[in-house]
């Protein structure tokens, strides 16, 4: 077995699309499909079934699979323990979220700016699914995953810190400066980013165990500030998005507490070996996070 068809194998059977396998690996789709067939070939066994624009793994196949990646993964830890120059340097794929690039990350890009410039970080904004879904394909060498669960089918994980929430609004607000109940905030104006956040879908989980909620959407974190500054109604945040204006008085921290508990964890493809620049990007950040919440 070639190298190159278990490489074009694995792609197809992670995308699940000969188009989008052949766009990925830089391919004319024709070439993907001659490829599979060659393996199936030489294998006597066929590795996907048709059904009409779809496809799926036979049971040959799915065994193959596990193969087919140890064997890349082995090539490339080969390749790159012969090759793998003293100073980290080449691309590394990033997925992250606003909150983090924001208001977490600047100091972790700063340290490679400066002191690894041979590191080029190319950061990818997208949340949850999309994130995991990308590091189980390949597209993202790591990513950022702010959840409350810490196990994830097919990625290896390290937890970086837990990620403090804050219910904030405007000053003077009528829920401020007393503990607050669940089912009270089910009569307030809510404001939230997008769906597929973690801390707004838990949130709202929680919220609508006490009757029907909607949310007012503003799209990024920043605009969902500046609308509960303006006392268009309450926001869930991490606390290190909001502490600069809690700190100045432009919002307030309204007494109540989630009752669930987020984790701020790297994640990558279960089984791959970090390139040396992956594995100082993982290092740096821990130590980042670490400093920046302090002791404990």
């Amino acid at each position: 077995m070639e190298l190159r068809l278990l490489v074009t194998f694995e792609k197809v059977a992670t995308v699940l699309s000969f188009t989008q396998a052949a766009a990925e690996l830089s391919y004319a789709q024709s070439s993907v499909t001659g490829q599979i067939r060659t393996l199936e070939s030489s294998l006597g066994v066929e590795l996907f079934d048709r059904l009409g624009s779809r496809i799926r793994l036979t049971e040959a196949g799915e065994r193959l699979l596990p193969y087919a990646r140890q064997i890349i993964e082995l090539t490339e830890e080969a390749r790159t323990a012969v090759t793998e120059p003293e100073e980290p340097s080449g691309t590394l794929t990033v997925g992250t979220m606003e909150s983090l690039t924001s208001y977490r990350l600047p100091p972790l890009l700063e340290y490679f700016h400066h002191r690894h410039p041979g590191v080029r970080l190319a950061l990818r904004t997208t949340i949850g699914d999309e994130t995991r879904q990308a590091l189980r394909q390949g597209t993202y060498d790591v990513g950022f995953l702010m959840e409350e669960e810490t196990e994830h089918p097919g990625l290896e994980c390290s937890v970086l810190a837990v990620e403090p929430l804050a219910l904030v609004a405007a000053p003077g607000h009528a829920l401020s400066g007393s503990p607050v109940t669940t089912a009270a905030l089910t009569d307030q104006p809510l404001l939230a980013t997008e769906p597929g956040c973690a801390y707004r879908d838990l949130f709202e989980r929680e919220l609508r165990s006490f009757g029907d909620v909607e949310f007012r959407e503003f799209g990024t974190i920043e605009a969902t500030k500046r609308a509960a500054a303006a006392g268009l109604g309450i926001a869930l945040l991490p606390e290190v998005t909001v502490a600069a204006e809690l700190a100045e008085g432009s919002l307030v921290r309204l007494d109540w507490e989630p009752p669930f508990t987020l984790r701020t964890q790297l994640a990558w493809r279960a089984g791959k070996r970090l390139s040396a620049h992956a594995r100082l990007f993982a290092e740096q950040a821990r130590r980042l996070v670490a400093e920046q919440d302090g002791p404990g």
